[in-house]
């Protein structure tokens, strides 16, 4: 029988986590797009684009749309075909349709204004528990956890080595939710993009590069590794819309 996993209360460790995680993307963060905004409608997009999708076929994919449709006024009034061959090459076609009736909804039901509230996020066509997480912090930096593939697999190795079971997903979401900064300002933004950061170039799915990892001395799986790569383990999709490529 798998040890059972607490939610993280060891206030000491969760702050030397964000501490050392936030200083290493300060120097080893990507210049995305993205990250250059905080306009919600543009954090969408990337958003929907992202999805089960890499980084490097997305950017020149937002930027295009981004031109074509600049407002979501513009991509609530434009036709199911425009929206279409914009997105012509990305794949999952579903993703536009979605995004292309999520705009309309916010025209007509929010004065065309991308909810900041998560809770009303998720009421929008496309959007589940992380992209209404990513949104709300991205765009209104709200501390609010947006756990996608990468989160949950550092969570998993960094804090519930041993976590299973169907209960595995609602404890990694309290988890993650712990770690997330209170405070104001951009930390729940920084912490975030960190943390999936991690997740995309050192924590990965295939190989955990502990002996490269900035958060190594307060993690579960890495203390034991002795700074050795750690094989793959963990880190599913975790909710509706929760899976990224990096």
């Amino acid at each position: 029988m798998a040890r059972k996993s607490t939610p993280v209360r060891d206030f000491a460790r969760t702050s030397e986590f964000r501490r050392r995680l936030l200083r290493w993307f300060r120097r080893h963060g990507r210049d995305l797009p993205w990250r250059r905004t905080r306009d919600p409608y543009h954090i969408a997009v990337s958003e929907f684009m992202l999805q089960q999708t890499q980084v490097s076929r997305v950017e020149p994919y937002y930027r295009r749309f981004l031109e074509r449709f600049p407002t979501v006024q513009a991509l609530a009034g434009s036709e199911p075909a425009m929206v279409r061959e914009s997105w012509a090459g990305l794949g999952y076609y579903r993703r536009a349709a979605h995004l292309h009736q999520l705009a309309r909804t916010v025209v007509r039901e929010h004065a065309g204004v991308i909810p900041a509230d998560p809770e009303l996020l998720r009421l929008l066509p496309g959007v589940g528990r992380y992209t209404a997480g990513a949104i709300a912090s991205f765009a209104y930096e709200r501390p609010t956890p947006a756990i996608d593939t990468n989160v949950a697999r550092v969570i998993r190795r960094a804090f519930h080595p041993a976590l299973a079971g169907p209960r595995a997903e609602r404890r990694l979401w309290e988890t993650g939710a712990a770690l997330v900064p209170r405070r104001r300002g951009n930390a729940a933004w920084a912490f975030n993009q960190a943390i999936m950061e991690l997740g995309a170039l050192v924590c990965t799915a295939r190989v955990a590069r502990c002996g490269e990892c900035p958060v190594r001395g307060v993690c579960r799986t890495g203390g034991r590794s002795g700074g050795r790569a750690v094989g793959r383990s963990g880190g599913r999709a975790v909710g509706r819309s929760g899976g990224r490529r990096r």
